[in-house]
């Protein structure tokens, strides 16, 4: 099991990344939450295998919304992080 924290900067609100994210993020196994920041980025929380977090990680790196664009993400590996059992979006 890898938990991570994921910021992702560039232009991801009002573009449905959030919605887009789920989605990917349903399509793959991955579970956890994403939510909108108000410094103007994206923060997820993700658990599940190690293959598919990177895989998700590969996926929110290249945005996963066709509106939006990522200009940067910070992942941090925090195995502390509480373990979902469904992706939610929040906010």
């Amino acid at each position: 099991m890898k938990k991570v924290s994921i910021r992702v900067v560039g232009s991801v609100q009002g573009v449905g990344f959030r919605f887009s994210t789920k989605l990917v993020a349903d399509q793959i196994g991955v579970y956890g939450i994403v939510r909108n920041e108000p410094d103007g980025s994206v923060y997820i929380e993700a658990n599940g295998d190690p293959e598919k977090i990177d895989l998700f990680i590969e996926k929110i790196r290249n945005s996963p919304s066709p509106s939006g664009y990522v200009d940067s993400i910070i992942v941090e590996e925090l195995p502390s992080l509480k373990i979902r059992d469904k992706f939610t979006i929040s906010n």
